[in-house]
């Protein structure tokens, strides 16, 4: 298989010398057997970082790139819309009547995945509690045409356009929600935020983490950003899916082969007392600042190929029955 071009990677000076002597993966809990919240280690107030010197490097690079910086202004623009109060006399009713319309309402917004989940302590970061019962899970998929130019800054503008369609949407249903009277909170990337997004996009039905250490996705692949509202309308959760991702995984090297830091680890690894597909997180922030982003590994997914996780999904059922039927 197709090896990075972009290797060896060695990261500028001026970078190494911001890198912090603990390690972003023991941040992380690599190793950890015993079950805990993730600690905040980047897009959170860099001022509270070990990592947050290179967190404020990163936005010094591509500065002068007029796509990436179309993308930040637009972006910006949708963070500065200000959310309604919430209104007197809260709505009363359901939790099908409330399902039932915010997924009508969201049919009207600009995103392509909807998912309900309950939420979960553990989804929150150390020493962060959150009150609020549900969380309402948004994707905003990629333009293939522009993620698949990774590294490249057109796709780093890509990425920033997403997470603005994200928050955008995350705000209108915090807004729909707070005019019936409840309150809601929007959270969108790609700072962090209060919560970690991905395991609960997982619960909610968006797909299984994959070898990257992104969720896969069998419309999309991995070429989506997620957003998030916490509210306490009650609500019914959407279903988990499972497509048996780790079987293709497993086998599959594109995206460790085209890993320019060589960041991403073939096996899986016990990762605050859970055995997960991990990505090296000492190997890959450097590249990342270094390139827009990066976003190889999404880019160059096999099921982020517009229309290619349907057939992949069909192959590892037959896979599975083959298996089934020698066993």
């Amino acid at each position: 298989m197709a090896r990075s071009p972009y290797r060896p990677f060695k990261p500028k000076s001026e970078q190494v010398s911001l890198m912090p002597n603990v390690s972003g993966n023991a941040i992380n809990g690599v190793g950890e057997p015993a079950r805990r919240q993730a600690s905040p280690i980047y897009w959170h107030d860099p001022d509270s970082l070990a990592h947050g010197e290179l967190q404020k490097w990163f936005y010094t690079q591509n500065a002068n790139d007029e796509q990436i910086n179309k993308a930040r202004a637009n972006r910006a623009e949708i963070l500065a819309i200000e959310l309604p109060g919430v209104a007197d006399n809260p709505l009363q009713q359901s939790a099908e009547a409330w399902a039932a319309q915010l997924r009508a309402h969201v049919q009207t917004l600009d995103m392509e995945l909807f998912g309900i989940v309950a939420f979960r302590p553990e989804w929150a970061f150390t020493d962060i509690t959150i009150t609020q019962k549900w969380m309402v899970m948004i994707g905003v998929a990629h333009d293939y045409e522009r993620i698949r130019t990774a590294p490249a800054t057109s796709a780093g503008a890509e990425v920033i356009r997403q997470y603005g369609r994200g928050a955008k949407a995350a705000k209108d249903i915090a807004s729909w929600i707070r005019q019936r009277g409840w309150d809601a909170t929007p959270l969108g990337g790609p700072m962090a935020g209060p919560v970690l997004l991905i395991p609960p996009a997982i619960e909610c039905g968006f797909g299984e983490l994959g070898k990257h250490g992104s969720i896969i996705n069998k419309e999309f692949g991995s070429s989506f950003r997620l957003a998030a509202v916490l509210t306490d309308i009650p609500l019914i959760p959407t279903e988990k899916e499972t497509y048996n991702v780790d079987d293709f995984c497993v086998r599959c090297q594109v995206c460790a082969n085209a890993c320019p830091p060589e960041a991403i680890m073939p096996e899986k690894t016990l990762v605050r007392g859970v055995h997960k597909w991990y990505v090296d997180f000492d190997k890959c922030i450097p590249y990342f600042n270094e390139s827009a982003g990066c976003a190889i590994c999404i880019s160059i997914c096999p099921w982020s190929i517009p229309g290619k996780g349907v057939r992949i999904i069909e192959q590892l059922r037959k896979r599975a029955e083959r298996q089934e039927e020698s066993a």
